[in-house]
């Protein structure tokens, strides 16, 4: 369990470092456009970068289940939100892949700290 948590987190903390530190490459990936401003690397930065970086570290800090669970909870959410922009937006190849992560993650963090 305790290496699996720590799976979860390290996960959590590694691909939100990829949106923290390289918000550029994430909004390609996204298929996202910079405009005028600066607040769309600014927005990846924050909620798809290092807000996941911050779960992750606060669930190793915190070590107990519940803050494991929590990184489900979010990552669950995230999910959701996936399989609505799946249902409502359209499908492609990248859009399945990231739910797919998102449900391991996610669903993964829940069932071994909850079930």
């Amino acid at each position: 369990m305790d290496i699996l948590n720590y799976l979860f987190a390290l996960a959590s903390i590694g691909l939100g470092a990829v949106g923290w530190l390289a918000p550029r490459y994430t909004m390609d990936m996204l298929d996202l456009k910079k405009g005028e401003g600066n607040m769309g690397p600014s927005e990846i930065r924050a909620a798809s970068g290092a807000l996941f970086v911050g779960l992750g570290l606060g669930a190793i800090l915190i070590g107990t289940p519940v803050a494991y669970g929590m990184i489900g909870c979010a990552w669950t959410g995230a999910a959701v939100g996936r399989a609505t922009s799946l249902m409502l937006d359209g499908t492609n190849g990248l859009k399945w892949k990231f739910f797919a992560t998102e449900v391991v993650v996610g669903l993964g963090a829940l069932w071994v700290n909850f079930a």
